[in-house]
């Protein structure tokens, strides 16, 4: 990589390494020629008549010898603890007896990859995938939350007085469509997870994609009860939509929702303390709103979810 303000480049030591082997200049004219000092035109021209035309680039800093490098056999030890046992750093360090600043530089010289890249089931890296248009892959799931007793929960009132307050409030359930391609979201929510509820919500939602100018081809679920019923496969074919489901204890298929459901409790649920459940679902549509239409997402490059629909960004004000 060469300096912004280099005199020669690897074109530039070329032909003035050319003039002064090939052509027979002196190195003071050829220096002046390409100015550079009398020393790098005989630099230049010297590796010229060594190594050629490759000797024209710049050559790696990295010394010939590192005496003090970790041990190979070490090495090999702490890269073997890491696949078997998949943990980081600090850990390996400990085990391994070496500063945690070594574990870290061997694992980067054999190419370990962070730990929050892998699937922690396998030690495999995680294979990100992305649909390539609106409305092809949909991802369905419900999030469970408690909901907040009138005067507040054991964030306002303490976990004593928020524990007796909590007693019959029971649980909302947060039904989420989101788009693959997108990320563009719609969520209910409703007093249940049961077949007809969820089959409900797909149908409504369903016209709600449809507004936005999405037709959502195929929904993907988990294998729940409620998404192996009749209920659901009927609904399914009825609205023209062929349903997927993930492999069973695999969660990282539908990982796009479950993120999104994530993002949904840190930015909205427990975002701030809410004195009852219907001050919190009151301040959610303009949440949503934010998040479909304004809020950067950094899994589709600071975009907004609602940029990648067609001409849905220009629509909304």
């Amino acid at each position: 990589m060469f300096h912004r303000n280099a005199p020669l480049t690897a074109t530039g030591r070329l032909r003035l390494a050319r003039c002064v082997v090939d052509d027979g200049w002196p190195l003071r004219r050829a220096a002046e020629r390409f100015q550079v000092s009398h020393t790098t035109a005989a630099r230049w021209a010297d590796r010229y008549r060594r190594h050629g035309s490759p000797g024209m680039h710049d050559r790696s800093s990295r010394p010939h010898g590192s005496p003090r490098q970790t041990p190979a056999g070490l090495e090999a030890e702490v890269v073997r603890m890491r696949r078997e046992h998949r943990i980081g750093p600090l850990r390996l360090a400990a085990r391994a007896r070496i500063a945690v600043s070594t574990a870290h530089r061997i694992l980067k010289r054999h190419g370990m990859p962070a730990l929050a890249t892998l699937d922690r089931a396998t030690g495999e890296p995680v294979r990100r995938y992305e649909r390539s248009r609106p409305g092809e892959l949909v991802h369905i799931d419900v999030k469970k939350l408690g909901r907040i007793p009138d005067g507040g929960g054991h964030r306002t009132q303490g976990r004593a007085e928020g524990r007796r307050n909590r007693t019959g409030t029971g649980y909302a359930f947060l039904h989420t469509a989101l788009d693959d391609h997108s990320r563009l979201a719609y969520t209910e929510d409703l007093p249940d997870e049961t077949a007809p509820t969820c089959a409900a919500f797909l149908t409504r939602a369903t016209g709600w994609f449809a507004e936005q100018g999405v037709a959502i081809e195929r929904v993907l679920t988990d294998n729940a009860w409620a998404y192996t019923k009749n209920t659901w496969r009927d609904t399914c074919r009825d609205l023209g939509i062929s349903p997927r489901y993930t492999r069973p204890w695999r969660p990282q298929t539908n990982g796009k929702v479950e993120r999104f459901h994530r993002t949904l409790l840190e930015e909205w649920a427990y975002h701030r303390p809410y004195t009852s459940d219907a001050e919190r679902q009151a301040a959610f549509p303009d949440w949503l709103d934010w998040y479909n239409y304004h809020r950067p997402h950094t899994g589709i490059s600071g975009q907004t979810p609602a940029s990648r629909v067609t001409n849905l960004s220009d629509q909304h004000t």
